[in-house]
């Protein structure tokens, strides 16, 4: 009798606590769901908040030296595109960016290039670390870009010509232009036998064209 009498208290409060510990699962299930929810949110917003900063970044990076750029081109004649496209490959618009071979700031000109700019226009007193100025940087590498433009103007197209040399040197431009490739820039460019340069002329003649939209009141043929 006293046996069964226990029996019958124990589930009795069996039946009492089971509903309240039902209830503290469920609690702590929502509490968990709306914790993962409230950092899942938290998660998203530090990735937008990421990518808008990063963007911004991008856009007053690849804009910054528009105007030095304009500059440049217009004194030189040379499509402001053609020279961004340059500074986007050589630097990634960097001014401070040195190269192993001697190669300065926004377009990696060598000194001996922009010295010869500097006597071009009667410059006195230059030294190469002038060329980590932007402007001065953009001045002697247009002028220079304009240079090589002018040399290949008997081709069918100066463009892979003049940015073959500006990379890879008039010596390596005399050994891929023989034959029909004197003017024709597309066997001119077969013929090389740097894919390094066949890959740089690709990228800049590229960028080049995405760049043009961006100067619509500088869309004339470079200086030739």
């Amino acid at each position: 009798m006293a046996a069964t009498a226990l029996a019958t208290i124990l589930e009795l409060t069996l039946a009492k606590r089971l509903p309240s510990a039902l209830d503290d699962s469920s609690v702590s299930g929502y509490n968990a769901a709306v914790n993962r929810r409230r950092t899942l949110a938290f998660l998203v917003l530090i990735v937008c908040l990421g990518s808008i900063g990063v963007w911004r970044y991008c856009r007053w990076r690849d804009h910054r030296f528009d105007t030095v750029i304009v500059i440049a081109a217009q004194r030189y004649g040379v499509m402001p595109a053609l020279v961004k496209a340059v500074v986007w490959r050589e630097s990634w618009f960097n001014p401070s960016v040195r190269g192993r071979k001697s190669e300065f700031g926004l377009m990696q000109i060598r000194a001996e290039a922009a010295g010869e700019w500097a006597r071009a226009e009667k410059i006195t007193g230059f030294a190469p670390e002038q060329l980590l100025d932007p402007a001065t940087n953009t001045l002697a590498g247009t002028w220079y870009l304009g240079k090589l433009l002018k040399r290949y103007q008997q081709t069918d197209n100066p463009l892979p010509y003049a940015l073959a040399d500006y990379n890879a040197g008039r010596s390596h431009v005399l050994r891929w232009n023989k034959g029909a490739a004197t003017t024709n820039n597309a066997l001119f460019m077969a013929q090389m036998d740097f894919p390094g340069t066949r890959k740089y002329l690709k990228a800049v003649l590229r960028r080049y064209e995405y760049y043009r939209q961006m100067f619509p009141e500088h869309n004339h043929e470079p200086a030739q």
